[in-house]
């Protein structure tokens, strides 16, 4: 009788379990693996970029110098309001407080962190006083800048383009959501506030 070697039989074994492993998979198994291969860092992700784009502080501190206060503004400091704006997760919509009401040109602008972040289009809403030596308000489309606005990691110092810009009455505001709580936050324009209800 012929005695089998050591290698031969780990050899049938390894051979004898794939055969039984092969036979255990499912089309929607081999499905489900051909969309994961495919599936981008960047579709996986969609979910979190809003979020991971808007990580304000919570306190977002005191009015930059040398901005002039509303004399008449529509909304008085202290004031109740509804939010229509849409910058973050759960403003739209929200209750807030008037903390600050300024005359002045705001700007929405474009940036590349100076954090290695992921570049920022349109975001909404630096103030004339939150730019780097600015020549005479308003800038044009298009004007390139030098942020000294701090609401987000990698925004102060960070270069910038002029989206658009508005000559509204601009608001600080105390929110409180489900999806953050803030003092001072900058900033919404007029036509992003509505009474309180």
């Amino acid at each position: 009788m012929k005695r089998s070697t050591p290698l031969t039989t780990i050899a049938a074994v390894a051979a004898a379990s794939a055969l039984t492993l092969s036979g255990c998979s499912s089309p929607e198994d081999d499905t489900a693996a051909q969309h994961s291969q495919h599936e981008t860092p960047s579709e996986s992700a969609s979910s979190e970029d809003h979020g991971e784009s808007h990580k304000h502080a919570s306190d977002g501190g005191q009015p930059p110098e040398g901005i002039k206060e509303a004399s008449d503004p529509t909304y008085a400091v202290g004031e109740e309001v509804t939010l229509t704006a849409d910058h973050m997760p759960g403003m739209n919509g929200a209750k807030a407080t008037i903390s600050g009401a300024f005359d002045t040109t705001t700007y929405s602008v474009s940036y590349t962190p100076t954090d290695g972040g992921d570049p920022v289009k349109d975001h909404k809403w630096v103030v004339h006083e939150e730019l780097d030596n600015p020549d005479r308000a308003p800038l044009a489309d298009g004007t390139e800048v030098v942020l000294n606005a701090d609401h987000m990691p990698g925004m102060k110092g960070a270069e910038a383009s002029i989206d658009s810009s508005t000559e509204e009455t601009v608001y600080m505001v105390d929110v409180d959501t489900d999806d953050m709580t803030m003092t001072n936050h900058k900033w919404v324009v007029e036509g992003e506030v509505q009474p309180g209800q």
